[in-house]
């Protein structure tokens, strides 16, 4: 009876994580249709107002209509109040409501914040939020200050500020919408290709948001002591600057050889940086090679870091995987890192992580490229970057079918809210307590 219990426990934060998103979605896409939310003051298709408020709730960045062009003000500030919630997670957001409220936050809360968040422990959990409050605020706008003066400079003081602030949230988020439309459509930040500020700007905001907020809270606690800081502190930072700096050298050298130095340079950090779940770009993917799209699927995938505002897979789950293939490599019997040993429940949930999103691309990227007659590498890209949150696109996004739009939609949600997650909040856990004999097979 007691592990009954505790296996409903165990399913009641999913299925509340999964339908505080699915809300959000229904909400935003209703507050959309609404004709004073497009500049043309008509009502939007109820299938297009949906995929925008997935892409936005779930921080992705695909669309099918212009954001600058299409919405209104009005439009636009819904767009980012998504943006906002699904960035920091409705869980999060309900919380703070709470505290602000003055409600009570029972155990029952505090444990679903904590699996929200991936936090460590439920005791301290609402000071942390406090914390991720105040981190987001100050980042957020520190970010729209920075940009403040490019944007009035360009579009004029009150549109500037705004484009400052929309941009800064968007990017922190790791949303990647974007007001630069107004110049040409669906052209995200190209026409600052070589604006080293801006560029500047945008990859810290991105970083920012993607290292999570566990390990900003190490930073608050222990400053620079890296040695102090949480394992998964360590595995992120490690990782996070390898997938920045690698395939940057990648691009650098192979995809922008023939341009000038400064462009080259920043084009190869700011794909490196937005590839893993911010959805801006600064060059023309499309004239990208076939290898450099393949890395940015890879990217795409990996994703950000667990506790932050991006999707993917998540940095520690491919640091556990690499580290797990080494202990094989080195006949050693424990997977160890910074003289720490891992257990086995993460290294098997990170095995079916890695299966679950493999599986998911490339069923829907083959799925994609059947209904819309489409080469199979543009429709893996797509894809990748609806279920890495990324969208980052080819430009096939507003011309796919509804029955593709289907699929882009469920990738994008199931990236945001976790794959684990959504089988969590299905599947019930209650499958006893016997164990089976052991017996052993060969692999490899």
């Amino acid at each position: 009876m007691a592990f009954k219990k505790h296996s409903m426990q165990s399913r009641i934060s999913p299925l509340i994580i999964s339908g505080g998103f699915f809300i959000l979605i229904l909400l935003g896409a209703l507050l959309l249709m609404l004709p004073a939310a497009s500049q043309q003051r008509t009502v939007t298709p109820f299938s297009d107002t949906l995929f925008t408020a997935v892409s936005a709730s779930c921080v992705t960045g695909l669309v099918v209509q212009d954001t600058a062009t299409h919405w209104s003000l009005f439009g636009q500030i819904i767009i980012l109040l998504l943006i906002q919630i699904g960035g920091m997670g409705v869980i999060t957001v309900g919380l703070i409501i709470a505290r602000c409220t003055g409600k009570k936050i029972g155990l029952r809360f505090r444990a679903m914040m904590q699996d929200s968040i991936s936090a460590p422990q439920v005791g301290g959990i609402l000071s942390l939020t406090k914390f991720i409050l105040q981190t987001t605020l100050v980042i957020e706008l520190t970010g729209a200050l920075l940009l403040a003066p490019v944007f009035c400079r360009d579009f004029g003081t009150a549109r500037g500020i705004w484009y400052a602030l929309f941009h800064s949230v968007s990017a922190f988020c790791n949303a990647g919408f974007d007001l630069m439309g107004v110049r040409e459509p669906f052209s995200s930040l190209t026409s600052y290709a070589g604006n080293i500020w801006v560029n500047l700007v945008v990859m810290l905001l991105i970083v920012t948001g993607g290292i999570g907020f566990l390990t900003w809270d190490d930073f608050r606690q222990h400053g620079i002591r890296f040695r102090a800081f949480r394992l998964q502190s360590k595995i992120v930072l490690l990782t996070s600057a390898i997938l920045i700096f690698v395939p940057a050298l990648y691009f650098f050298c192979a995809e922008y050889a023939g341009e000038p130095l400064r462009l080259r340079t920043l084009h190869a950090l700011f794909q490196s940086v937005t590839a893993r779940t911010a959805g801006f770009n600064t060059a023309d993917l499309a004239q990208m090679h076939e290898g450099g799209s393949f890395v940015m699927i890879v990217l795409m995938l990996i994703g950000g870091c667990s506790g932050s505002t991006a999707g993917g897979m998540k940095t520690s789950t491919i640091a556990v995987l690499f580290l797990s293939a080494v202990s094989v490599y080195t006949r050693r019997h424990d997977v160890q890192c910074f003289k720490r040993r891992l257990s086995e429940d993460v290294i098997r949930t990170a095995g079916a992580i890695l299966f679950m999103y493999t599986s998911l691309f490339l069923v829907s990227g083959i799925a994609v490229s059947r209904l819309e007659s489409l080469p199979l590498v543009t429709c893996l890209f797509e894809t990748g970057s609806a279920l890495g949150t990324a969208g980052v696109t080819l430009g096939i996004t507003t011309a796919l079918s509804m029955p593709s739009r289907i699929i882009i939609m469920l990738l994008m949600f199931a990236g945001r809210v976790g794959g684990l997650t959504l089988l969590y909040a299905a599947l019930s856990s209650d499958q006893g307590t016997a164990r089976l004999p052991l017996e052993k097979i060969s692999v490899g």
